[in-house]
């Protein structure tokens, strides 16, 4: 009997993107007409579909609902090759939110959550897991009470041949401590930006912040990812910065989760860490070239580049 290949296993929350491009963000209760707008599929969505694109199996594990944006939202996963293991929830569409993208690059988000924010005990039983799996763990379920709850309960129980990646995510303050120290114990790998190391650390320095999360966590790693300037990759015997590809961004939404997805992949795939990162950091800096929330590039895309800059 063939064993099945190892999986990224996503237990975060794929919501719709509300997306429009303006001149400036407006000020307090002004207006501002967007030069364009676009409805997709995002949130989660990006990480799946960046570690996809590489190569990697894929399986959302998330809750979805019933509804516009639970129907658009699985429409996109179907069409990313991607697994999905929940039944429809009942009675609640999928959550959606709205990114404001300016002129730099820069996004600003509001989010209004749903289905996506109940995901229970009995939910996460439904996962089969093996041995090789990666299981993501997104810093909006941590932060969510239902979500939070639950996988600071079920993180313990998963065997170690298991790998866990977490990224805690824009709302890393508002994680309650025992699901965030929950989450710290069992990460094998940390992934976040700098201002999310910042923020748990009080380091403004994303080396030493790095460092110190890695201190945190005791099994493999943590990286920093550190925007036009690449990541900070750190063990608990070294840490080392990885650059990044020069490039002009047009849009920065979904970087990080472009960055996640490939790096997830790349060390399936059998990469060190480091030229994990380094593959990671040409899947981010091709995502960052493009419009639109999932950006991420496929596998030849970044080989390209790296091919590319080994021979300048």
């Amino acid at each position: 009997m063939t064993a099945r290949p190892a999986r990224l296993v996503h237990t975060g929350n794929v919501v719709i993107d509300v997306v429009m491009y303006l001149p400036r963000l407006p000020e307090s209760g002004g207006d501002v007409l967007a030069s364009g707008s676009r409805i997709t599929a995002g949130g989660g969505l990006n990480v799946m579909v960046s570690a996809a694109r590489q190569g990697l199996p894929v399986a959302y594990a998330g809750v979805h609902g019933s509804g516009p944006f639970a129907d658009l939202a699985r429409e996109q996963l179907t069409q990313a090759g991607v697994e999905l293991v929940q039944p429809a929830l009942r009675d609640v569409d999928t959550g959606f939110s709205v990114a404001l993208i300016d002129p730099t690059g820069e996004r600003t988000f509001a989010t209004s959550v749903g289905a996506e924010a109940r995901l229970g005990s009995a939910d996460l039983a439904r996962i089969d897991l093996r041995p090789g799996d990666v299981v993501y763990i997104s810093g909006y379920s941590l932060a969510y009470p239902t979500n939070g709850q639950a996988l600071a309960a079920w993180l313990p129980t998963l065997a170690p041949e298991v790998t866990v990646v977490v990224d805690p995510g824009p709302l890393v303050a508002e994680i309650p401590r025992p699901v965030l120290e929950s989450a710290w114990k069992r990460a094998d790998w940390w992934s976040c930006n700098e201002r999310e190391a910042r923020i748990l650390t009080d380091h403004a320095d994303p080396e030493t912040a790095a460092a110190s999360l890695a201190t945190r966590t005791g099994r493999a790693g943590v990286v920093v990812r550190t925007g036009p300037q690449g990541a900070v990759l750190a063990t608990n015997n070294r840490s080392v910065r990885v650059p990044a590809f020069p490039v002009t961004a047009v849009d920065t939404n979904g970087a990080g989760d472009a960055h996640v997805g490939a790096f997830i992949a790349a060390l399936v795939g059998g990469l060190d860490p480091v030229q994990a990162v380094r593959r990671a950091n040409a899947a981010a800096a091709l995502a960052v070239t493009r419009h639109g929330p999932a950006t991420a590039p496929t596998v030849g895309e970044v080989d390209e580049l790296l091919a590319m800059c080994a021979t300048q």
